[in-house]
């Protein structure tokens, strides 16, 4: 009888903090703006922070797998007013590869976390295995009132 196996799956956030609350964004995209500005991808609610103040970028190593870089400023280079802590250390750089557990810091009291997630997804078709059974709760049966017994 073969196993099923469990295929991981990794999956890129970012967790950011700010005056309004906390929000986990999942990142899927190849690019993200990251400031005050309502055309930024994901919006830091803080005037303590640049319009335009941080770029993500996914990169891809050579064995495949992903990873993030942030780099200090807008598309075009222009860098933000404050500049980037990361793990309570200014990047002196233009850039930086995030590994997960990076704390970023992007002005007072307006920080965000990476994180680098790896979960189990377990295969969903269909086991063609004879000995593979569900096993239901009689609890969970609809019984008609024509088929219980009587007293």
């Amino acid at each position: 009888m073969a196993e099923k196996s469990v295929l991981p799956q990794r999956e890129h956030f970012l967790i950011i903090e700010d005056d309004k609350g906390r929000q986990e964004i999942l990142l899927r995209e190849p690019t993200y703006s990251i400031g005050r500005s309502h055309d930024c991808d994901i919006r830091l609610r803080s005037q303590f922070v640049s319009r335009h103040h941080a770029t993500l970028h996914r990169r891809i190593r050579e064995d495949g797998s992903s990873y993030y870089r942030i780099v200090d400023g807008d598309l075009e280079g222009k860098r933000s007013v404050n500049g980037l802590l990361i793990n309570q250390a200014k990047i002196k750089q233009a850039s930086y590869d995030l590994q997960d557990g990076d704390e970023i810091v992007f002005g007072p009291q307006v920080f965000a976390m990476y994180q680098y997630r790896q979960r189990d997804k377990f295969p969903t078709l269909p086991s063609h295995d004879p000995f593979d059974i569900t096993l239901i709760d009689p609890a969970m049966m609809d019984y008609d009132d024509d088929t219980k017994e009587s007293d």
